[in-house]
């Protein structure tokens, strides 16, 4: 059952801030995050702030493969059905080697011949904190076989952010191309095709000025 969006949107013309303005225009550009979930955030800066730097520092950056932070989060979005979440793709990440065959198969990644033993250990740990799984000695044997330790506490911290953040975007009832309409920036290519089968049942004006 599909329901209108719980929060509305902030209204652009109250988005007067420079770096707020050009982090909407990077969302447009490139996703991941896309504009909308931003233009919830926005309603209180420092809450925009706080996710928009630990999300660059520990998602778009950071001490660990982003292609293997882009393939946790997508798995994270299947797991919790987090439609909205799940048909954005990272541009960086594509531009590193990950397809869309890959993303097809993120849930039964350990029957799948697509992911390295590399890429597994960190699914693995993806899974674990997902679906709240019981630490287990080989989940780590596996993590400290193919990861420092700061990579392994960066992963961490960004399954966890990630996860709370599409748990959250799923209950407000979110979607696609709504804010900033018009701009496909990291919309995967079904998304694109269709991007009305994601917006909610009501939707605000364009805000392609913000």
């Amino acid at each position: 059952m599909s329901h209108a969006q719980r929060i509305p949107y902030i209204d652009p013309s109250l988005i007067t801030d420079p770096a707020m303005m050009a982090e909407f225009e990077r969302a447009a550009r490139e996703g991941a995050p896309r504009p909308e979930s931003h233009a919830i955030r926005a309603h209180v800066p420092k809450v925009f702030w706080a996710f928009t730097n630990a999300w660059n520092d520990t998602f778009v950056e950071g001490v660990c493969d982003h292609a293997i932070k882009e393939l946790c989060r997508l798995y994270v979005s299947q797991a919790v059905n987090c439609n909205y979440c799940g048909n954005q793709r990272s541009m960086k990440a594509q531009a590193q080697g990950l397809i869309e065959d890959d993303v097809k198969e993120l849930l039964d990644f350990d029957k799948s011949a697509r992911f390295s033993a590399r890429q597994k250990a960190a699914l693995r740990l993806a899974e674990a904190i997902t679906w709240g799984l019981e630490s287990s000695d080989e989940l780590w044997a596996g993590l400290n076989s193919h990861f420092e330790t700061p990579q392994i506490v960066e992963l961490g911290f960004f399954i966890g952010l990630t996860m709370g953040q599409q748990r959250w975007n799923r209950l407000i009832g979110m979607g696609q191309s709504q804010f900033m309409a018009g701009q496909t920036g990291g919309i995967a290519p079904t998304a694109q095709a269709s991007p009305a089968a994601s917006a909610p049942s009501a939707a605000p004006a364009d805000a392609a000025a913000a």
